[in-house]
């Protein structure tokens, strides 16, 4: 199938956080569902109030600062990803010890949860980031920013001059392969339609 449009650039990179806010797992490829990536942020750490931790307080997330510190991945296609403390111990997300290491490493009792009603994703399933704005933020900060720190799921080289790219995305439609395509927009107004194989 071909597509007509404009070619915005290529995809760099590929990531999937299968425990929300910790460092993630890069990847060659990735199955593609109305919900985002394939184990992409199923699993989240809850605080003691029933929030989610993360990098930020919401009516939903807390901010837990250090979980970037730990890593998760998921093998082999398993449901129950693996939770990696700083230290390299290894934790299947299931198990007890897992979220007792993190209440322990905390100093706060914190609990690993699955995805059920309440979404573990920030506004959208899938985040997407262009080089072009990576080196625009550089620029304004005066330091090198890391891709990862995003915790986006695509980095589209879109080049290394320094302008927000996305802000003119706003609406349109990406096309990702044959059968992925992302309807762009802030916020909740991005929606993923008919994804079906691996980016």
């Amino acid at each position: 199938m071909t597509h007509e449009g404009i070619l915005i650039g290529t995809i760099r990179a590929l990531y999937r956080y299968p425990v929300k806010s910790t460092a993630g797992q890069a990847l060659r490829i990735a199955h593609v569902t109305a919900g985002g990536l394939q184990h992409d942020r199923k699993w989240a750490i809850y605080t003691e109030d029933g929030g989610i931790a993360s990098g930020k307080r919401t009516r939903r997330f807390r901010p837990v600062p250090g979980l970037m510190q730990w890593s998760s991945r998921v093998e082999d296609e398993h449901d129950v990803p693996i939770l990696v403390s700083p230290d390299g111990v290894q934790y299947r997300a299931d198990d007890a010890a897992a979220s007792q290491a993190l209440s322990e490493g905390f100093g706060q009792q914190l609990k690993l949860r699955h995805e059920t009603k309440i979404q573990h994703h920030d506004e959208t399933p899938l985040h997407l980031v262009a080089t072009s704005s990576l080196e625009a933020l550089a620029g304004l900060s005066g330091l090198p920013v890391d891709e990862r720190r995003f915790r986006a799921n695509l980095v589209i080289d879109t080049g290394t001059e320094p302008v927000f790219q996305e802000d003119n995305w706003i609406g349109a439609e990406l096309v990702i392969g044959d059968e992925v395509r992302v309807q762009l927009g802030h916020g909740d107004r991005v929606k993923l339609f008919w994804p079906q194989e691996g980016i």
